[in-house]
């Protein structure tokens, strides 16, 4: 039976790893539903799995995707201490990455078969998402071919990563997602090579502007055109 319907929770300020164990057992719990019901024999038995979306925010971590490379932290264990910084290795795709105080993270929990099995087509929504989020403050954003991500002047020399994506899945089932610079302290970004690409610098909505944003308001927003994209409702 498809559902698209989508709890939403927001996780606050949140460790890193506490919330990967989070999402990890709702996106666990969904993958066993799915094997469970793929074996049930009678039709009337089968159970609907949900889909989930959680905000949250991270203390100083950074982060390197199974296809990264460890060569584009460019900082030991002592610096990182240091810095009040935390590093892990994870199970979604991409490089490198910063999370941080002001920065909005999305972790979508989605049953893509309540939706599309395209996980190009799912990443292109998501970075549809953020664009029309943008688009609200006069912020201008786009895509450069063969990236994932959202950018500003993405055909320029001055192009600037903004938000950046990576994701897991599963037997259609999502886990990781996408992490939107509002306030962010862009300087943590100079301790990596972001997403391993070395001739394109990273920014936010607030370096975008010249001012402090309401992260809430942001995230508001953000919800809200995530809830268009997908076609799916919040319960």
């Amino acid at each position: 039976m498809q559902n698209k319907n989508v709890i939403f929770k927001d996780l606050g300020l949140i460790d890193y790893k506490e919330a990967w164990d989070y999402q990890t057992n709702y996106f666990d719990n969904t993958v066993n539903l799915k094997i469970k019901n793929r074996k049930q024999t009678d039709q009337s038995k089968l159970e609907t799995t949900q889909n989930y979306l959680f905000f949250c925010e991270h203390p100083h971590v950074y982060t390197l995707g199974k296809s990264g490379s460890e060569d584009n932290l460019l900082i030991g264990e002592a610096v990182l201490k240091q810095k009040g910084a935390t590093y892990y290795k994870i199970n979604r795709g991409g490089d490198i990455t910063y999370h941080g105080p002001g920065q909005l993270v999305g972790y979508p929990i989605l049953d893509l078969d309540h939706f599309f099995t395209d996980i190009h087509q799912y990443l292109r929504y998501l970075e549809e998402a953020v664009i029309r989020t943008l688009a609200e403050y006069n912020i201008v954003g786009g895509r450069v071919k063969g990236q994932t991500g959202v950018w500003i002047d993405e055909d320029l020399p001055t192009a600037r990563k903004i938000c950046a994506l990576g994701v897991k899945t599963s037997r259609w089932v999502t886990l990781h997602g996408f992490a939107l610079n509002v306030n962010t302290d862009l300087d943590y970004f100079n301790n990596i090579i972001p997403c391993g690409i070395t001739d394109k610098a990273v920014t936010s909505i607030q370096k975008e502007l010249g001012k402090e944003i309401d992260i809430d308001e942001v995230k508001g927003k953000l919800k809200k055109h995530l809830a268009t994209v997908f076609e799916f409702v919040y319960q």
